[in-house]
């Protein structure tokens, strides 16, 4: 009965995303970055202090409130279950995740090249202009392979470990460090403190990525082979996990040579297979996704029902 709650507030959570996704507006997640800029603006110096108080500050105040939220719904089955299913569907992403790709995917299927460089910045932060067919696909796998640890599995892995304040403060520290954890000149000391809370918070939801990505896909010898050899490769300590198995489930080759107008950037060759095909690779790799957030929901809901049952019995 102690269970029952959160797995029920979990499932409904992760049915509304499906079914909705993100709102057009009012999204609690905005608001919260409109209060951090906010708070930014008041604390910002060129300093690693400055930015870890910030961080302190806003994620902590997001895990408090919600704690204590927690702790008043507890006393009612129903209403700690209603709160579970508003912050799973609050933090989730997965659903406007594979919609954005499938939005890209369809103006590269109908040729229209303009549309699809319009439309990539709202996946991802990479410049499109320079950017070919072949290569904004590639973008749009890469960006639905890494978002699906960010914006699922992360998010319920942290909610299987401490409920509703794990869920939202997850989704405060991955917001901060989307605001001010890149290497910007005004963020480069700032955003310390939120891209590092950012990598140790991912670590694990990157992984349990990858292997339900072994699990989910055709190919389970293969995927975990490229995982295993590439998954490190990447820059990112977290992002490679994902991308790599994904590049190994999908036997397509990911990362390599990124072209920015007149910048390249090169990075490490993630699989072996070939590079990614605009339409049906995409469309693939929004499959996947959605395969592996609802093994995440039947691990980590299950993972937390089992603990706090334990917890029950003592």
């Amino acid at each position: 009965m102690r269970a029952a709650p959160y797995l029920v507030g979990a499932v409904a959570g992760y049915l509304a995303d499906a079914r909705l996704g993100d709102p057009r507006r009012g999204h609690p997640v905005a608001l919260f970055g409109t209060a951090a800029a906010r708070l930014e603006g008041r604390l910002w110096r060129d300093h690693r202090g400055a930015g870890a108080l910030h961080t302190a500050l806003a994620v902590g105040a997001v895990a408090g409130g919600a704690a204590l939220a927690a702790g008043a719904a507890r006393r009612a089955p129903l209403a700690e279950a209603a709160l579970t299913a508003a912050a799973t569907f609050t933090v989730l992403g997965g659903t406007s995740l594979t919609r954005e790709a499938r939005t890209i995917e369809r103006s590269l299927a109908a040729g229209d090249l303009t549309a699809a460089r319009e439309r990539l910045p709202h996946l991802c932060g990479r410049d499109p202009s320079g950017l070919d067919e072949q290569q904004i696909a590639r973008a749009v796998v890469e960006s639905v392979a890494e978002n699906t640890a960010d914006a699922v599995v992360n998010a319920l892995v942290w909610g299987g470990i401490a409920g509703v304040p794990g869920l939202l403060a997850f989704r405060a520290v991955n917001t901060l460090d989307a605001m001010v954890g890149h290497k910007s000149p005004r963020h480069r000391r700032f955003g310390w403190a939120a891209a590092r809370l950012d990598d140790v918070a991912g670590w694990p939801g990157a992984r349990l990525t990858a292997l339900l990505t072994v699990a989910a896909s055709d190919s389970p010898a293969r995927t975990w082979r490229v995982w295993r050899r590439d998954g490190s490769a990447h820059p990112s300590p977290n992002a490679g996990q994902a991308e790599a198995a994904f590049a190994g489930a999908l036997d397509v080759r990911l990362g390599g040579t990124l072209r920015y107008g007149e910048r390249v950037e090169h990075r490490p060759v993630l699989g072996a297979g070939r590079p990614p095909v605009a339409v049906p690779d995409i469309e693939r790799a929004c499959r996947l996704s959605r395969r592996v957030g609802v093994l995440a929901l039947a691990v980590t809901a299950g993972a937390r029902c089992l603990a706090l049952a334990r917890a029950g019995r003592r």
